[in-house]
């Protein structure tokens, strides 16, 4: 039976209406992700956070804060950004294959993935706990940073560590969101979308020291090769 037109257009225009929902939200939760990498610390002088991460260019902390979208250099409440999900998701990945319990999961389906993906969010809320409170314990003792922390002591510190869970927990959950409700994979999207925050600051300072002379220009070619593998392994991987 041959198909009918009208029946093709009217496919065709849902599905189209559908895939521009899901774009608006994942622009709409990328916004939020944004928004939220401004919201800062309480209890935290931005201004000498500034100052103690410009004295550290060049160094894996530098790189860090590109990839939370310069969320770290503002003290913000996702300054911790994903990576805690990330790392329990490999420690995850690696225990199903060393732990029968685990293993036996992973052959179990849909329902198998379901209770991977819970322990998954258990050891994201642990990770983001003890990474927490040593970012809160270790920023009024920096040497030479006097004033970062405007006052220290108990309140500053279960402030900062339930900010600093909350916004990783929250990321994660938005990631979820966007896996579900967008497109694509929102954990991967949403540490893109923190790469390219931080690709601006981070190239206009390259260009200035290879214009300087600081920086030799296969560096740079080498460094611009690294950028544009990382950015594809992230979104096509």
């Amino acid at each position: 039976m041959a198909k009918q037109p009208g029946l093709d257009f009217q496919s065709a225009k849902g599905g189209l209406g559908e895939l521009k929902r899901r774009l608006m939200f994942v622009i709409g939760a990328l916004i939020v992700f944004r928004i939220g990498s401004f919201i800062p610390i309480p209890g935290i002088d931005a201004a000498v956070l500034a100052k103690l991460l410009e004295q550290q260019r060049g160094t894996i902390i530098e790189m860090f804060n590109m990839f939370s979208g310069g969320a770290l250099s503002r003290a913000s409440i996702f300054a911790l950004g994903i990576m805690p999900y990330i790392s329990a998701s490999i420690i995850i990945q690696l225990l199903t294959v060393v732990h029968p319990a685990l293993a036996e999961l992973k052959k179990e389906g849909e329902s198998g993935r379901r209770k991977i993906s819970q322990y998954t969010r258990y050891g994201t809320l642990v990770l983001a706990i003890f990474q927490s409170i040593g970012i809160a314990t270790g920023l009024p003792n920096m040497p030479g940073m006097q004033g970062l922390v405007l006052n220290p002591g108990f309140a500053f510190y279960f402030t900062a560590v339930v900010s600093l869970v909350t916004g990783t927990m929250f990321l994660m959950w938005l990631g979820e969101q966007i896996t579900e409700r967008g497109i694509g994979n929102g954990i991967s999207i949403i540490i893109f979308a923190g790469i390219v925050a931080g690709l601006p600051p981070a190239i206009g300072h390259t260009i200035e020291q290879a214009r300087q002379g600081d920086l030799h220009f296969l560096l740079l070619l080498l460094v611009a090769v690294l950028v544009f593998a990382v950015t594809f392994f992230v979104v096509f991987v």
